[in-house]
């Protein structure tokens, strides 16, 4: 065995290059100077004896090689940091820090209402929280950015498990008395697919929406112009159309103050199921199940959001 290995902050540092494309902004996000960090890339390249980047001055360009180091970078980093994991988790279990990716459409709606009782229940738990795309929560989880993720469900995810917690339903909104006497339920036939407004590509709720309607028309020609719920929802009032809300955004106030009314999709998929996903064979897997179980009665607790299925 060579004596001369990597060492886990140089693969830190070209692992944060490969994700910011900049040595200044990679160097912060490592807390470390930009010289600091150039001069640790350039000690493994020299270490290995291969470039990994190319330098010029105004593009950081890996090399094809350099790409597959980092992904393999990736992979001894995130079981490096399982190592302290198993310690942990055999101690006092959500404890010390957790960090949970949490996608757009659940986070401002569902968290609020959450973190109050896990802070209460886990007071020395550190909860570190990110939003993003389901895609990104993913990558990110795959990567080792994030122990965890709180999504909705169906999504390809690859080698991960996963817990739901309850099923959130999906509702049609639309400019209220238009229609003038709307039904208890939508019929999906009765979407016009020229008003239909949805979210844009990479967040789930777009693909959940459109499952639940099982129109090939309205995936072909809905409109798809919002980049959050929020958004969706000033378009409707302003008349602009109709787009799908889950039940727990209703839950949590985003019509109040509008003429928006909303009814429940009459489909066998008009919901989607609100789950956390961690890694396959995570030594925390039984921390991630408690976490999961605590998230879930919280829910339940909460008069206003959906039941657990």
């Amino acid at each position: 065995m060579s004596n001369y290995l990597p060492t886990l902050k140089q693969l830190q540092y070209l692992v944060a290059l490969k994700q910011h494309g900049h040595f200044g902004k990679a160097a912060d996000s490592c807390f470390v100077t930009q010289s600091t960090l150039s001069a640790g890339i350039r000690e493994l390249e020299s270490l290995i004896g291969v470039t990994l980047v190319e330098r010029t001055r105004r593009v950081v360009r890996f090399t094809a090689l350099g790409d597959r180091i980092v992904d393999k970078a990736h992979r001894v980093l995130r079981e490096a940091e399982e190592l302290t994991a198993i310690a942990e988790a055999s101690g006092k279990p959500l404890t010390g820090e957790l960090r949970m990716s949490v996608i757009p459409t659940i986070a401002p709606f569902l968290l609020p209402r959450l973190l109050p009782r896990l802070r209460s229940d886990r007071p020395e738990l550190k909860l570190y929280l990110r939003e993003e795309t389901t895609q990104a929560a993913i990558e990110s989880l795959r990567h080792g950015a994030v122990d965890c993720v709180l999504l909705a469900l169906p999504f390809p995810m690859g080698e991960v498990d996963s817990e739901i917690l309850f099923q959130d339903r999906l509702y049609v909104a639309f400019p209220r008395d238009d229609p003038s006497d709307p039904p208890e339920w939508v019929d999906p036939d009765m979407i016009d697919e020229s008003k239909l407004l949805l979210l844009e590509d990479g967040h789930c709720l777009k693909d959940h929406a459109l499952a639940a309607c099982n129109r090939t028309d309205l995936r072909a020609n809905a409109t798809m112009m919002g980049t959050s719920l929020h958004t969706l929802i000033q378009m409707v009032d302003n008349g602009l159309g109709v787009t799908m809300i889950p039940e727990m955004a209703i839950a949590s106030g985003i019509l109040d103050h509008t003429s928006i009314a909303a009814r429940p999709v009459q489909s066998e998929r008009s919901s989607r199921d609100i789950a956390l996903v961690w890694r396959r064979n995570s030594p925390r897997e039984k921390e991630f199940r408690l976490l999961a179980g605590i998230l879930r009665e919280a829910a339940e607790a909460n008069g206003r959001l959906p039941q657990a299925a």
